[in-house]
């Protein structure tokens, strides 16, 4: 018998505890179904475990580390972090290591490989762990002391967050897919307006998007100051799972009676191609009102929120035929290996070299301002990526305008920032 009166976050984790119910404001300890850190974030976590002396994790299969950010090893320090968790991997019997040419960035590979499923509680020593939420799963970022004690337990802690509920109907523009949605989101509500709150991703056009753009959508989740960015398991959900996997998915739904902070709702035929002015996601505006052309020097099109192929395929679409502007740097990062596959297969790499871009391997690189892709002063990129805060790819007086494939892709051919109508692209074929 369902009981009512509760959102999809408070539905997950009440199913967790085994309880029937739990409401906002609770302080429960759950029992964790996956748990991650990278090469920046594990050295950390380990150090915490190890001044336990406990000797011993509380499910090795639990444990995933990807060597995303700084690999392949940029210098020594990158590499001595990748090493100390090599060899924690190799003294506990860690199944999920991923380095070299096995390895992509985390929040694309894990749910590819089937390693999260609806209803999962899942916590990662980074912060867009919120990108599981597509899936269905209550996933956030934690600290490395947080996630060595539950390294050692196999529990976390979560003050049961409050939700808000958007609702997004209507017919999507050509070329307008989730991560301009989600920018806008963040737009209208600012970077501190779902502090510490579910984000609930519902309606007719939610139910409409690829897993790809549902999984960029829930990765910026935090850019709101979201706990978690969560969405109903559908069919598409569970075609997604299909074959991958390893555990069987508990489908939840929100109550029609549940408590929600807030209320949202958005017409998505009034949303055009957007993009993130510096300095904060927030600072959102329509490309088509930009005014003064704003020339830049660099693109990324990648990381955890657009590396997905789908995103590539939108970027070779106005690619194709075209060359990088001389003054540009065009960067395409796959995001996993088998999206680097995929695209080898078809003719999106073909495309990418034929324009002029550069390949890069599965890294998370120039995003955090690592490597592949570093800003010297006063240079402008414009990036699929998720933050563009001051100094994120590098020399603090650099500037990150955060767009989707489609205006990545036109403004690294036209040099500045552009859509690809610019092009003569009315829509993606």
């Amino acid at each position: 018998m369902s009981v009512s009166g509760m959102t999809l976050a408070e539905k997950i984790l009440a199913h967790k505890l085994g309880l029937p119910k739990v409401s906002a404001g609770e302080l429960v300890e759950v029992p964790v179904d996956l748990t991650l850190a990278n090469d920046i974030t594990g050295p950390l976590a380990i150090k915490v475990f190890e001044s336990t002396c406990i000797n011993k994790v509380f499910d090795p299969e639990k444990i995933a580390l990807v060597m995303d950010h700084f690999t392949p090893n940029k210098d020594i320090k990158s590499a001595e972090q990748v090493r100390i968790c090599r060899e924690f991997a190799k003294k506990y019997g860690i199944k999920h290591y991923y380095e070299g040419g096995v390895c992509g960035i985390e929040h694309a590979l894990l749910p590819e490989l089937g390693l999260i499923v609806p209803g999962d509680v899942v916590i990662g020593a980074d912060s867009h762990t919120c990108t599981y939420g597509a899936l269905s799963a209550f996933a956030t970022g934690v600290g490395s002391t947080d996630l060595a004690a539950a390294w050692i337990t196999g529990k976390t802690w979560f003050k049961v967050p409050e939700t808000i509920k958007f609702v997004y109907y209507g017919k999507l523009k050509p070329w307008v897919t989730g991560k301009d949605l989600i920018l806008y989101t963040i737009g209208d509500i600012g970077v501190d307006g779902a502090l510490y709150k579910s984000m609930e991703f519902t309606g007719e056009v939610i139910e409409r998007l690829s897993i790809a753009e549902r999984m960029t959508m829930a990765n910026m989740a935090i850019e709101a100051g979201g706990k978690v960015g969560l969405m109903v398991a559908d069919e598409k959900t569970l075609e997604f799972l299909r074959g991958r996997a390893k555990r069987e998915p508990v489908i939840l739904h929100s109550d029609k009676d549940a408590n929600y902070a807030d209320v949202r709702e958005y017409d998505v035929s009034k949303i055009d191609l957007v993009v993130a002015l510096p300095h904060l996601p927030s600072n959102v505006k329509f490309v088509k009102d930009l005014g003064e052309k704003i020339y830049i020097d660099q693109v990324v099109i990648g990381s955890c929120t657009n590396g997905r192929y789908e995103d590539l395929l939108m970027a070779a679409k106005v690619l194709k035929g075209r060359k990088v502007n001389p003054n540009v740097r065009c960067i395409i990062i796959p995001a996993t290996p088998e999206v680097y596959r995929r695209a080898l297969k078809t003719w999106l790499l073909e495309v990418f070299v034929e324009a002029g871009a550069i390949i890069s391997p599965p890294t998370c690189g120039p995003c955090l301002g690592g490597h592949m892709g570093i800003l010297a002063k006063g240079e402008r990129a414009v990036a699929t990526t998720n933050r563009n805060f001051v100094g994120r790819m590098g020399h603090p007086e650099s500037e990150v305008y955060l767009s989707g494939p489609a205006v990545a892709a036109a403004s690294a051919v036209l040099g500045y920032i552009g859509t690809p109508e610019e092009l003569g692209l009315k829509e993606p074929e």
